[in-house]
């Protein structure tokens, strides 16, 4: 398990590595991985589809050969003094706060802002002054779809954060409604769902702006999204955030390596209640759930029952000879559903990139998306830990109403879009 950079290079090289390493975190490499290899996928299946003349560019008008305007100045400015403030703080920062907890607190390098604001100036300044024509003029130029994926990935990050906040939130509104503030900015608390949602309106809505035919877009869309997931939750598995199943009750973890080794009659039982407070903690009640499962002859232990030995959270107890932050390992290992999300998305990635042109009809190769998406979602919640609505039948959790609606989405997309025009 490595929570972060430091972790990494300690265990696979054997050395003790440079404190400034900690900064660099398993889930947020992973996710910025995620974001670059998708947006890479997403240009070259634009470009397919602008070769097969589906897909067109539109003309915009430009002024070019103007100097800097004060307007373009400030904005550097103020951004680069945020990145200064935060980025250089981070590396100067005394007091060893992981960086999930800084970004979000009011500390930072004055210092480091002016220095960062005064540079994103002078480059802005410098740059436009390159271009600057004696007589500033107006072009028509043309954009393609392709030539925006910079653009879309920039909302998807945005409004995919803003709605993974607001989601987890609405989810676990119990501790939200407790201190909403800390709740809306702390650097834990996503939830998966909410960023797909929010994230996808903005892209529509630009889409729409500029004039790209949305049902050509979001079937291109379609492979990258499951590849985006499958990609990310390669982060929540290395880093242990806190995305795992529900406990396997045939084993429990070894105090000293933080393994899990096979659990005698009686184990089970005796482990949680010496742990209670762990317990309580996570799922607030002694009904803890869990099921028991042996791992085959041809699988290792831990792909069916892992303890997310040093997880970012630093949920569990404290390992034996372990020494500083991330010393902890779940009391009884938990099914590690983030594997089995990568594994399964990743193959639903090349089966969509597979039949994606077997679809004449734009719209349905997406409508496929979003059947897949909810049914793997639907299932991997019956072994996931996740906060369950009581007071509804059946006691769903968030993602199990949202993947069923995916699912009825998926089908009546696919029947209603043979009766439109391409």
């Amino acid at each position: 398990m490595y929570p972060n950079l430091y972790f990494f290079l300690k265990d696979v090289f054997g050395i003790e590595p440079w404190a400034w390493t900690k900064f660099f975190a398993t889930f947020g490499f992973f996710v910025a991985i995620a974001f670059i290899i998708c947006a890479i996928v997403l240009a070259k299946e634009l470009k397919r589809k602008e070769r097969q003349g589906l897909l067109f560019p539109v003309e915009e008008t430009i002024t070019v050969g103007q100097p800097a305007t004060a307007t373009e100045l400030i904005i550097n400015a103020i951004l680069g003094f945020l990145v200064g403030y935060k980025a250089i703080g981070i590396f100067l920062n005394k007091d060893q706060i992981p960086p999930q907890e800084y970004i979000f607190s009011s500390s930072g390098s004055v210092g480091g802002g002016i220095l960062l604001a005064a540079l994103f100036v002078f480059l802005k300044y410098r740059e436009k002054n390159k271009q600057k024509l004696a007589k500033p003029e107006e072009r028509k130029i043309r954009i393609w779809p392709h030539e925006r994926v910079g653009d879309i990935t920039m909302l998807a990050a945005i409004f995919g954060f803003i709605g993974a906040k607001i989601f987890d939130n609405l989810e676990n509104w119990d501790r939200f409604i407790q201190d909403p503030i800390g709740n809306l900015f702390s650097p834990t608390g996503l939830t998966y769902y909410g960023g797909l949602i929010c994230a996808t309106i903005a892209i529509l809505w630009y889409a729409r702006k500029k004039k790209i035919s949305i049902r050509h877009l979001v079937d291109a869309a379609a492979p990258v999204l499951m590849l985006a997931y499958g990609l990310g939750r390669i982060g929540c598995q290395v880093s242990g955030d806190g995305d795992w199943g529900i406990l396997n009750s045939a084993y429990v973890t070894d105090v000293h390596t933080g393994k899990a080794v096979l659990a005698q009659p009686g184990d089970f039982e005796k482990t949680v209640q010496a742990n209670r407070s762990v317990y309580m903690a996570e799922f607030k009640t002694d009904s803890v759930p869990h099921k028991s499962v042996m791992a085959p002859s041809f699988l290792p232990v831990w792909t069916v029952a892992y303890a997310y030995p040093h997880n970012v959270n630093e949920q569990g107890f404290k390992l034996a000879n372990c020494e500083g932050d991330h010393c902890n390992a779940l009391p009884v290992p938990v099914f590690p559903t983030p594997l089995y999300e990568i594994i399964t998305c990743l193959i639903l990635f090349g089966v969509l990139m597979a039949i994606r042109n077997k679809f004449a009809i734009p719209g349905q190769l997406f409508a496929i998306y979003l059947i897949l998406n909810g049914l793997e979602r639907f299932f991997i919640e019956k072994i996931r830990v996740n906060t369950k609505y009581e007071k509804i039948i059946f006691q769903p959790t968030q993602a199990e109403i949202i993947s069923i609606l995916l699912i009825v989405a998926g089908i009546a997309l696919f029947f209603w879009v043979k009766g439109r025009k391409v």
